[in-house]
């Protein structure tokens, strides 16, 4: 019964790191240069299953944050600073629309898991009041 708080652990901190990348993805949407001197690239995290504890249940992790293969946004814009010889401007792949729907789905999945430890919790709290 407690491996249960190991798994929905670990799923929340999962959750947690993609709401982190859902972020970073958003902030950059309309970047045009990084640091480096290129456009942004969006990231998507890769869960993986690990064991949890002595009863082996079975948990979740972010194995990587892997980038985008999406190819980037050209926009003809021949008076910006960052044009290229042809008069475009390379902006970042992100899709807002798609980052907003990983940022609800991490949402969702944040908070059901907080359900599933505050009902995991109150049902250990009841066994113990049985007791008495």
């Amino acid at each position: 019964m407690f491996s249960i708080f190991g798994v929905s652990g670990s799923a929340i901190s999962a959750q947690s790191q993609r709401l982190n990348v859902v972020a970073s993805n958003l902030a950059n949407a309309d970047a045009v240069a990084g640091p480096d001197g290129k456009a942004y690239k969006a990231r998507q995290v890769v869960f993986q299953t690990t064991p949890v504890g002595a009863e082996s249940a079975l948990g979740v992790r972010v194995s990587a944050v892997q980038e985008s293969n999406e190819p980037m946004r050209k926009v003809h814009n021949p008076s910006h600073p960052m044009a290229d010889a042809q008069g475009y401007v390379t902006h970042s792949n992100v899709n807002p629309v798609e980052e907003m729907v990983n940022m609800i789905s991490a949402s969702r999945s944040y908070q059901n898991n907080v359900e599933v430890m505050n009902t995991a919790k109150t049902l250990l709290l009841k066994t113990l009041q049985m007791g008495q």
